[in-house]
C-alpha cells in the first residue's frame, strides 16, 4: 500500500526520533546504513521532509538531521502525504474506479474497517509515541536491529 519512499522516510524518521535532537544530528550516511537503505535516495527524501518541516537540518561540521520537539508532534500520516499523497488510500482493494458505502466492490466491507483502523493509528498518534513505542517494546525499524539467531 505505501511506496518505497514512504516507508524509508517513516523508518528515517523513527530512527531521527529515537536517536537524534538538538544537540546530537546525525548525517545521512549514518542514517542510510543503520536502516540499510540507498543512501542517495534517502538523501533526496531527507530533503524533501525537511523542506515540509517534518525535520530539522543543520548545515556545517556538526550538521546533520534531527528531529526537535515540533517534528515529533507530527503524525505517520503527515510523513505519507508528504511523500505519497493520499490517493492510495481513498482507492478502492481491489482497484474499481468507484467503490464505496453506496458501491461496494466485492471485499469493501471486509476492507474498509481494517484501512480506518490504519488511517486512525497514522493519523492520532505523533512520531514521539511511535518511537517511544519501538524503545519500550524492542521493535526493529532495521533488520541489522533483528538478531535472526535470537530463541
Amino acid at each position: 500500500m505505501l511506496s518505497s519512499a514512504s516507508k524509508y522516510a517513516i523508518r528515517s524518521i523513527l530512527y531521527l526520533a529515537m536517536y537524534s535532537d538538538e544537540t546530537n544530528k546525525i548525517g545521512v550516511k549514518k542514517i542510510a546504513e543503520e536502516l540499510e537503505t540507498p543512501q542517495p535516495f534517502l538523501a533526496k527524501l531527507l530533503q524533501q521532509l525537511t523542506r515540509n518541516r517534518l525535520v530539522s537540518s543543520a548545515k556545517g561540521p556538526n550538521g546533520g538531521f534531527f528531529l526537535d520537539k515540533k517534528n515529533k508532534e507530527n503524525s505517520v500520516w503527515d510523513i505519507i502525504k508528504s511523500i505519497d499523497g493520499t490517493r492510495k488510500f481513498d482507492q478502492c482493494f481491489l482497484g474499481l474506479a468507484t467503490c464505496d458505502d453506496k458501491n461496494p466492490c466485492p471485499v469493501h466491507f471486509i476492507v474498509s474497517p481494517f484501512k480506518q483502523k490504519i488511517l486512525t493509528d497514522f493519523r492520532d498518534k505523533t512520531i514521539s509515541q511511535f518511537s517511544d513505542e519501538i524503545i519500550k517494546t524492542g521493535k526493529v525499524i532495521s533488520l541489522k536491529d533483528f538478531d535472526v539467531f535470537k530463541k
